[in-house]
């Protein structure tokens, strides 16, 4: 693309080099030095962590000539005594420019696109996997951005954040409304917006789950009150959305939304109710069935193939997307019934002798809320394989162990990202509380995870369930500075196998 075309909208405080640099065919946009050539324009990014600015020396090494730098920061750009006089962008916000650069490179994308945005605390990936479960059962070609990487068509990219840098989000999209897709759910996190990732993007709607206490400390949000804002900044770019109305921040979290907003959920005031909800288990399926009302009228009974009432939300945040997007209801019920979420409550194994199920939970609130959900099916026996991890989050092993031995009925406790510290260490830390909280002689410690999973699994007797939880879809083990590869599912599978079950 041209660079006088890219600039475009672009609001500069400054500019400064060669006027002729303006025809100059710019090939990439780039904001890593190392991936900075001849032909590409190097955005210089202030990170929590880093200055781009101190890189800005390398990317002209490496033979780039255009340059968007943040208002004060010239003089760590260190480009006034370069040879050959480069093109100088200078902007406001550095995350802004490369979000509008991003987004008119790939011939703004999310207008090619109806683009779903998931916020809240909790639920985000299990939306995602949902919507793409149903809007592509019912024929309408879905992606995913967010925690596990990107998919559409049976392709999978993996990405570093929850929500993407803008330009990698940008350039995901332009990749899926090539390949014929036609909606994109992407997981919008706070530090997304807060980090301007999702500035320019068109959204054709927004979902509020729920909002609690996170990301709060370190290099992510003071307060809880920042935290909140970014949330509830993110739909002041939908111009409709759907809220979960049993959370009492919902109606002020769409303020500033000006078409159609729907609420949903469990209470009487929501325009999408659920009741007479009721855990249904056979041999392929364990889920839910609810009756679905709108404005107080029945009008359908729906099952969703994930356990537990928070599943029955996240089936009503996809109701009322398919609603907004003019669909006839009765589509998403294949969807429904047969999704799949890795690593959220994924059941992995499931006959008439037991059950195993992944779950991501690696808190005392989520982990209770695993065990309880799977405790409404009526299991013989509920047995815990979890740890916790490393170098911080001390008080998360008291809260675990407490609640497993409280809850569970036996623990397996492991290794979750141990770190720098002995994972045993740590175990035998959980199993001090797990055995205050009435689990001693009930539990055992076996510090490396496969291990572990192949004990859980060989000791499943009939009506049994156990629940691996920590890990979720996670594809590696933080050891000592380093990510080990790991797969949960695969030593689950393995250790099947020894049992004489082939998945």
């Amino acid at each position: 693309m041209i660079l006088e075309q890219l600039l475009e909208g672009l609001e500069t405080a400054a500019v400064t080099g060669p006027d002729t640099a303006l025809q100059t065919d710019i090939s990439d946009v780039v904001y890593d030095s190392r991936k900075a050539v001849e032909g590409t324009l190097f955005v210089c990014m202030v990170g929590a962590e880093t200055d781009g600015h101190k890189y800005a020396r390398n990317a002209y090494d490496a033979g780039c000539r255009v340059f968007v730098l943040e208002a004060g920061h010239e003089e760590t750009a260190n480009l006034g005594d370069v040879p050959e006089a480069p093109y100088i962008i200078v902007v406001e916000n550095t995350r802004v420019a490369l979000a509008k650069l991003s987004d008119t490179f790939f011939g703004h994308p999310s207008g090619d696109l109806k683009v779903i945005g998931i916020t809240g605390t909790k639920g985000k990936t299990s939306i995602t996997y949902i919507l793409q479960a149903v809007l592509d059962r019912a024929g309408i070609p879905t992606g995913l951005i967010g925690t596990a990487g990107a998919s559409w068509n049976g392709k999978q990219v993996p990405t570093v954040n929850t929500t993407p840098e803008s330009y990698e989000t940008q350039k995901l999209l332009r990749q899926m409304a090539d390949d014929g897709v036609k909606a994109v759910a992407i997981e919008v996190s706070s530090l997304g917006v807060k980090w301007h990732r999702t500035d320019f993007l068109e959204f054709f709607c927004g979902i509020f789950t729920n909002i609690s206490p996170d990301h709060i400390g370190g290099h992510e949000h003071k307060t809880y009150e920042e935290y909140y804002s970014f949330k509830k900044a993110f739909f002041s770019l939908c111009s409709q959305a759907a809220a979960c109305g049993d959370d009492p921040a919902a109606a002020d979290m769409l303020e500033a939304v000006p078409g159609r907003k729907i609420f949903y959920g469990l209470s009487e005031h929501n325009e999408f109710r659920a009741e007479n909800m009721v855990p249904t288990r056979s041999d392929d399926f364990m889920g839910i069935r609810f009756d679905f009302l709108r404005n107080g009228v029945r009008e359908d009974t729906f099952e969703i193939s994930l356990p537990g009432d928070f599943s029955v939300h996240n089936a009503l945040a996809v109701l009322a997307v398919c609603d907004l997007m003019g669909l006839d209801l009765e589509q998403a019920k294949e969807g429904l019934r047969t999704v799949r979420v890795p690593g959220r409550c994924q059941i992995k194994y499931l006959s008439k002798e037991f059950g195993i199920i992944i779950d991501y939970a690696h808190n005392d609130i989520s982990l209770e809320g695993i065990i309880r959900t799977v405790r409404a099916y009526g299991p013989k026996r509920i047995i815990t394989l979890f740890g916790s991890v490393g170098d911080r989050a001390q008080l998360r092993r008291e809260e675990l162990g407490t609640t497993s031995g409280r809850l569970a009925d036996f623990t397996v406790i492991t290794e979750d990202d141990p770190g720098f510290e002995d994972p045993k260490k740590i175990a035998d830390e959980i199993a001090v509380f797990v055995e205050k909280a009435g689990g001693a002689g009930k539990y055992v410690v076996i510090p490396d995870r496969e291990e572990a999973v192949a004990y859980a699994v060989a000791m499943l007797e009939p009506g049994d369930f156990l629940l691996c939880c920590g890990k979720g879809h996670e594809r590696f083990m933080k050891v000592r500075g380093k990510k080990e590869p790991f797969n949960e599912e695969r030593c689950i599978e393995e250790a099947l196998k020894k049992r004489g079950i082939e998945l």
